[in-house]
């Protein structure tokens, strides 16, 4: 019993901090409280120090021709680009859209007909994207329930006020919400760079299989809707949502196949700006229990005439 009310406790200081926090950066000017956030990131960087070990060794893998210099530098810009999104979101209640963020490829969501799947990752400020994408369409989101009910609470509420319902990862209901929503006409919103307790398949990502959730491409697969990819990229002071033109599917369709696709399109993306993805995250980690690609390829071939 003591874990789980460790966990209570932690996840109720962590709630009463970041909502401390938040009214503070919400007083402020934006770029005033980026620096506050970017300030915070570079103090308290030396503490996680396995997390940028592990960033310093996916970075050697991924780029490979790269100096340790420029790996160190890509690292440090990475800690302030998180510091400042960790800012931007407990500041995110008072964004004014139309004077902070400009949309690229934005009809291909709002002259859509029924309802669309939307992939993102975890680069630029993902909170920010789903705060655009909210502003234009409905969304749904399935995220990872949290063992601390506060912390959880928090991130379900600041995603509420951004027209973004969050439905958890495991929840018995979740599946038929996610498919009663798509056939509302709604958008539902995917994360899926990373490794997760959740259905997966190798994929190549940076030259390496990585394990990736397979979930959403079966879903846009059975219900035929298309996937659309969605990145946020910050430039100075403002937020360009790019919008790529929508991936069609098809019932024939392979789910492994449109993973891979989808995820060569999130690699190039990193790879545009590498410095604002989470390099920390252990991306190529083993998880057998939840690598399910065999079976997927063995169901396709039975499926086969």
């Amino acid at each position: 019993m003591a874990i789980p009310r460790l966990r209570a406790f932690r996840g109720r200081l962590v709630y009463l901090a970041v909502s401390a926090l938040g009214v503070m950066f919400r007083l402020l000017p934006l770029p005033i409280a980026r620096g506050i956030g970017v300030s915070i990131a570079v103090v308290m960087s030396p503490l996680f120090r396995r997390d940028l070990r592990r960033a310093d060794a996916n970075l050697a893998a991924a780029y490979p021709e790269w100096p340790k210099g420029k790996r160190r530098a890509t690292i440090r810009a990475l800690c302030r680009h998180m510091g400042t999104s960790f800012a931007e979101f407990l500041w995110m209640p008072r964004v004014d859209l139309d004077k902070t963020t400009i949309y690229e490829g934005k009809e291909f969501i709002t002259e859509r007909k029924g309802g669309m799947i939307a992939i993102t990752a975890h680069s630029g400020n993902w909170e920010w994207a789903a705060r655009a994408i909210g502003a234009i369409a409905t969304t749904t989101t399935m995220q990872r329930g949290r063992d601390e009910e506060d912390l959880n609470r928090l991130i379900t509420t600041m995603r509420a006020k951004s027209n973004v319902r969050a439905v958890d990862r495991g929840s018995t209901a979740g599946n038929r919400e996610l498919i009663r929503a798509l056939r509302d006409g709604n958008l539902i919103a995917f994360l899926v760079d990373q490794n997760i307790r959740a259905e997966s398949v190798k994929v190549p990502f940076f030259g390496r299989p990585a394990l990736t959730p397979i979930g959403p491409a079966k879903l846009a697969i059975r219900t035929g809707v298309p996937v659309v990819l969605v990145f946020d990229e910050r430039r100075g002071d403002k937020h360009i949502i790019r919008i790529l033109p929508p991936i069609e599917t098809s019932r024939d369709d392979d789910p492994i196949a449109l993973t891979a696709r989808i995820t060569a399109v999130i690699e190039e993306e990193i790879r545009r700006k590498p410095e604002h993805w989470v390099w920390f995250h252990d991306r190529w980690r083993e998880r057998p229990k939840w690598d399910i690609g065999e079976q997927v390829a063995a169901s396709g071939e039975q499926e086969k005439p």
